[in-house]
């Protein structure tokens, strides 16, 4: 049975993680962060700031929520688990929550792409409930000047979770962190997909997502990724929903108007902070694996699946992957670049 005083452990709390973690930890809830050394270390000794997307900051001492880098400790007991690393270690992750967490747990996939929930279901026991879940907004890390870590949550949208676990929704919506439940989640999640695949663009670019987004230059490549996406999808008999705005068919029209225009139709899509990037340019940047095989290699795939072709996100794939291979951090492309042009 889910309650109020039910422990919450974060499985991999990087940004999207440490945010969440901080606003539940802030309205009493009982939260273990499972983190890399250096940031359970920061939180253990100074706490963490987490700010929301108004610029408001609110700081969570070190002894309201636990931080540490063991998972014996900060999943045991955890009765809700939410599970924020990127996809490539959703496998490894399952196994310390099948080892470490209650028996019972109710697993909840706040992760980017559309596959994650149903690794988690075929790694997890039978006796623990995998519930999949998409967060809509993206967040900023930074640091205070006293050098706790800080939280800047750079977007809105409230959290989606799938219907159907009693109190799981009451437990999780709190003051910075909105949660709210969809009857057609997995819809919800491909039409992220199609969004998220401005990640990449965003990536090569190296500009702050505003930016990109406020130049017609920048969306037409991206409108052009958009049409090939739904193409790919409709072929599949897969049909995306937003969670929020204009239905995806809809986005490559509204992403090829004048600035001028679009600045006024699509206000939602630019009420971002000013100086955000994509999780993709932030991987980059540090030399890590990115995540474009949950994005434009979902597309190939099923293109190849169904006797078609993706020319475009094969390319935006190989430019990525170029990238990663060069390991000197976001390429700063044009979007001639990005055409092929």
């Amino acid at each position: 049975m889910i309650g109020v005083d039910t422990k919450i452990a974060v499985a991999g709390a990087g940004s999207i993680g440490c945010h969440a973690g901080g606003c539940l930890a802030l309205a009493g809830r009982r939260v273990s962060l499972l983190c890399r050394p250096a940031l359970a270390d920061a939180v253990e000794k100074r706490g963490l700031r987490i700010v929301d997307l108004g610029g408001g900051a609110r700081d969570v001492p070190a002894r309201a929520i636990g931080a540490e880098s063991d998972p014996a400790v900060a999943l045991a007991d955890a009765g809700v688990v939410l599970v924020t690393v990127k996809s490539r270690d959703t496998a490894a992750m399952a196994e310390l929550v099948a080892r470490h967490a209650r028996a019972d747990a109710v697993v909840v996939s706040l992760q980017n792409g559309v596959r994650n929930a149903d690794a988690l279901r075929r790694a997890l026991p039978a006796t623990m409930t995998v519930v999949t879940g998409m967060v809509p907004f993206n967040v900023v890390r930074g640091e205070t000047a006293e050098g706790a870590p800080m939280f800047h949550r750079a977007s809105s949208g409230s959290t989606l979770l799938a219907a159907g676990v009693p109190g799981l929704r009451d437990l999780l919506n709190v003051a910075g962190f909105p949660v709210a439940e969809h009857g057609d989640i997995d819809a919800v999640l491909w039409g992220k997909l199609v969004m998220n695949l401005n990640n990449a663009f965003n990536a090569l670019s190296g500009l702050p997502l505003a930016e990109q987004l406020g130049d017609r230059r920048w969306r037409r490549p991206f409108a052009d990724q958009v049409s090939e996406a739904l193409d790919v999808l409709r072929a599949a008999g897969i049909r995306p929903r937003a969670a929020a705005g204009p239905p995806p068919a809809l986005i490559p029209s509204i992403l090829r108007l004048p600035d001028w225009l679009f600045r006024i139709l699509a206000r939602r899509m630019l009420s971002i902070d000013p100086q955000a990037r994509s999780s993709m340019w932030e991987d980059l940047q540090r030399g890590r694996p990115t995540e474009i095989d949950e994005f434009q290699g979902v597309i190939v795939e099923i293109a190849e699946r169904h006797g078609r072709t993706a020319p475009l996100s094969t390319r935006i794939m190989k430019l990525v992957r170029d990238a990663e291979k060069a390991g000197a951090g976001s390429p700063a492309l044009t979007p001639e670049d990005m055409a092929g042009a």
